[in-house]
């Protein structure tokens, strides 16, 4: 079996990272992750496509409704490559845990409208006068860790430091309580997510300029937490390779977003996300 496609396919997961939500990753990527026990073959790809409700963007109060396709990659339990995944390493496995470097990309935002090209509809202007930010690489690493009698507990953390859009460090934690409702398996749990002010201060901090054209007050962000709250995810198999799955994410900003005059006057602190997705995965 040749490996040489592999560069061809992170090269082409990687342009298609570009265009997608920063919203559509955070409630996409606990679907993705794992591997089913039946797979034999050390090449394993997942085709989905899902369409997602989520905030216009971070911190607003308008949803929109995207579109998104999503393609997985993943060699053995060792490489893996996904939109909300990112590309990663399990360089660490045993007892339990897998460890490992990690690289994403994280979307802009646009004052145009602060969506996608994915979008249906829900595009918003609330970020006239903001300017735009640019798309980030974020590498970093991760740990996770299952435990429990039956593994049904899932820790995960990952601390990325970025690059481009912003050069803040971000660090995305979650807890999963995993379970079967008959043929379904079920993920819930809480989600705590902190970032330093290089982060915060791209994306919630108001300069001079942007209070000249918006109108609201100047304003520093510093780091702490981004947002907290809970996620869950319901997966129905409706074959051996195909599964319809439905997610969604209930998150609160944290302080320091939170008092941003962008949040205050133009946005809010709750944030809600659902989806629904359909995926097939195949061997090579």
């Amino acid at each position: 079996m040749t490996r040489n496609p592999a560069p061809t396919i992170a090269a082409l997961l990687a342009a298609a990272a570009l265009a997608v939500p920063a919203s559509a990753q955070d409630i996409l990527a606990p679907e993705v992750r794992g591997r089913p026990a039946e797979d034999t073959d050390e090449w394993v790809v997942t085709v989905r496509g899902a369409a997602l409700l989520t905030p216009s963007w971070l911190g607003s109060d308008d949803i929109s409704l995207s579109l998104v396709p999503d393609v997985r990659v993943q060699y053995g339990d060792e490489l893996f490559a996904s939109i909300p995944e990112g590309l990663g390493w399990n360089a660490i496995k045993g007892d339990g845990w897998k460890i490992g470097p990690l690289a994403k990309v994280r979307f802009g935002r646009s004052e145009e409208n602060g969506g996608s090209p994915f979008q249906i509809f829900g595009r918003s202007d609330d970020l006239q006068g903001m300017g735009d930010i640019g798309a980030s690489a974020e590498v970093g690493g991760f740990a996770e860790k299952r435990f429990g009698s039956q593994g049904q507990w899932e820790a995960r953390a990952e601390v990325l430091k970025g690059f481009g859009g912003h050069d803040g460090v971000v660090a995305n934690t979650s807890l999963d309580y995993r379970t079967r409702l008959g043929r379904a398996s079920l993920r819930v749990g809480p989600r705590l997510n902190l970032a330093s002010g290089g982060f915060m201060d791209t994306y919630f901090g108001i300069d001079a300029g942007q209070s000249a054209r918006t109108g609201l007050a100047p304003y520093d962000a510093d780091g702490g937490v981004l947002s907290y709250g809970m996620g869950a995810s319901l997966v129905q198999p409706l074959s051996r390779r195909s599964a319809i799955s439905a997610f969604g994410n209930v998150e609160r900003l944290g302080g320091e977003p939170g008092r941003s005059p962008l949040i205050e006057e133009r946005g809010q602190r709750l944030q809600l996300s659902v989806g629904v997705g359909y995926g097939y995965r195949f061997g090579l």
